[in-house]
């Protein structure tokens, strides 16, 4: 871990999006950013960015010619928006689309992303899962799914007034987005490695 990191890490204040944007971590060091607190991003496994790549692929190119746009990971998902960057959480979703032309800024996604996309790493806490999907569930983002390398297995939420509803999909069944009408994708090719 750099100096830089263990500096931002070892502060004990809450943090804003303009002091995020400060930091100069060294090359691979990531950094998400909850309601002022600092987390540290591990770097992902080859399975994990073999099961993310699949995903954007098989996303990106259902998107193609269409409003909407896939982003992968590092990109700055500024959930809760404000333009004098006082809002204090940036998440980096593996993938994250975006159907509103507004919401994509320079710096990233300004509020909440029509999809977001989370490959679980083993490094993952069970806090780590609950802190996020009720970031997501309240921040407003239409579709959550978590992709669990280890089980190969999808969880897929869909907002519906204000609370997530869920259902799971395993490596032999297609993947029917909610938010993106039309998309299924193939998870045997996702899982394939």
């Amino acid at each position: 871990m750099s100096d830089t990191a263990r500096k931002i890490l070892d502060e004990e204040r809450r943090f804003t999006y303009a002091d995020y944007k400060a930091w100069e971590p060294d090359e691979g060091e990531r950094f998400e950013l909850i309601d002022g607190i600092v987390y540290a991003i591990a770097a992902p496994t080859d399975f994990h960015q073999a099961i993310s790549g699949e995903l954007f692929r098989q996303i990106a190119n259902y998107l193609h010619g269409k409003p909407c746009k896939a982003r992968q990971a590092p990109y700055d998902v500024r959930l809760f928006y404000e333009e004098d960057e006082s809002d204090n959480t940036v998440v980096q979703p593996d993938i994250s689309v975006i159907c509103d032309e507004k919401k994509r800024g320079p710096e990233g996604c300004r509020g909440a992303p029509d999809l977001a996309v989370e490959v679980l790493a083993p490094s993952n806490t069970a806090d780590e899962y609950v802190r996020k999907f009720n970031l997501y569930m309240e921040a407003g983002v239409q579709e959550y799914w978590i992709v669990s390398p280890k089980s190969k297995t999808v969880q897929s939420f869909t907002l519906q007034n204000g609370a997530y509803a869920g259902r799971a999909y395993n490596s032999g069944a297609a993947l029917p987005s909610t938010a993106l009408k039309g998309l299924s994708i193939n998870l045997n090719e996702v899982f394939a490695g």
